[in-house]
């Protein structure tokens, strides 16, 4: 892990499973990330993480470990329930990636340099268009669609040398993108690097979000959920559940260790935190 990564992973204070998350506001997530962006050394990889993303890091011991290499912002209201059981409050904004990555491209005032991968590449050549139509003193450069060959990724990886990229934006899936970019992205391909899931098929609309105010009453879950039943029941329906029940087992869990701890420290030491393996 590289010094700005260090450096955005300790401005995270707030923990869900041992996983950092950051707890700022929408302004002030908006002015640490542009200034990480202008850092010319080191490079930050940036995630959006709900309950879904979580009970994936829960189950996958190398995702987890990336993540916690990463800058995680809280996307969703499953992340603020979280946080209300395990810290006594909601994250202070929902800096889901489908509103944060626009508002940020607006937010950034130099103009900079942006390549896109992820999507088809129908997609992905609409969202370019679109963020050209939504912040047009930035350049947007397709470098690839997200149907390429993962385990020999050379021609990609060429094109993003070739292109001479500030900011590299990936959307391919959880946790596939963040594996993909911890395994191939230097800090000389791009200084910051955002994992957007899905944000290519809202950008270019492919895919319609929910209305404004669904958004508001923070219940977009539920849209999506009645557009696409057969793909997200089991994510939503089973998924948010299981999820909880995590987090209060390991809220439990953590204040068994507390209290044990006097009698361990004659024992043993103190595990700094739950095998989040044992805890799926």
């Amino acid at each position: 892990m590289n010094l700005i990564a260090n450096f955005a992973v300790l401005a995270s204070r707030r923990t869900i499973f041992d996983l950092p998350v950051c707890d700022l506001g929408w302004d002030d997530a908006l002015v640490f990330i542009n200034e990480l962006a202008s850092i010319p050394v080191g490079q930050t990889v940036v995630c959006f993480v709900n309950a879904h993303n979580m009970l994936t890091a829960l189950r996958d011991d190398e995702y987890y470990r990336i993540m916690s290499h990463n800058l995680v912002l809280p996307d969703g209201i499953g992340l603020n329930i979280a946080s209300q059981i395990a810290h006594g409050g909601p994250f202070p904004a929902n800096l889901n990636g489908t509103d944060f990555v626009p508002a940020f491209l607006t937010f950034m005032e130099a103009p900079r340099r942006i390549g896109l991968i992820g999507g088809t590449r129908s997609v992905v050549e609409a969202a370019a268009e679109n963020f050209r139509k939504h912040a047009p003193w930035h350049e947007f450069v397709v470098v690839s669609d997200g149907y390429f060959d993962k385990v020999n990724s050379d021609p990609v990886i060429e094109e993003i040398e070739r292109q001479k990229l500030d900011i590299l934006i990936v959307g391919m899936g959880t946790p596939l993108q963040e594996k993909w970019v911890h395994d191939n992205i230097r800090a000389d391909h791009a200084r910051l690097v955002l994992t957007v899931g899905a944000l290519f098929d809202f950008v270019s609309g492919a895919v319609p979000r929910a209305p404004k105010t669904v958004r508001m009453m923070r219940m977009e879950w539920a849209y999506r959920l009645m557009q696409e039943p057969g793909r997200l029941w089991r994510r939503y329906i089973i998924g948010i559940p299981v999820f909880l029940f995590h987090v209060l087992r390991y809220r439990f869990r953590r204040r068994e260790r507390i209290l044990s701890y006097p009698e361990e420290q004659t024992s043993a030491p103190l595990q700094p935190r739950l095998d989040h393996k044992k805890a799926s």
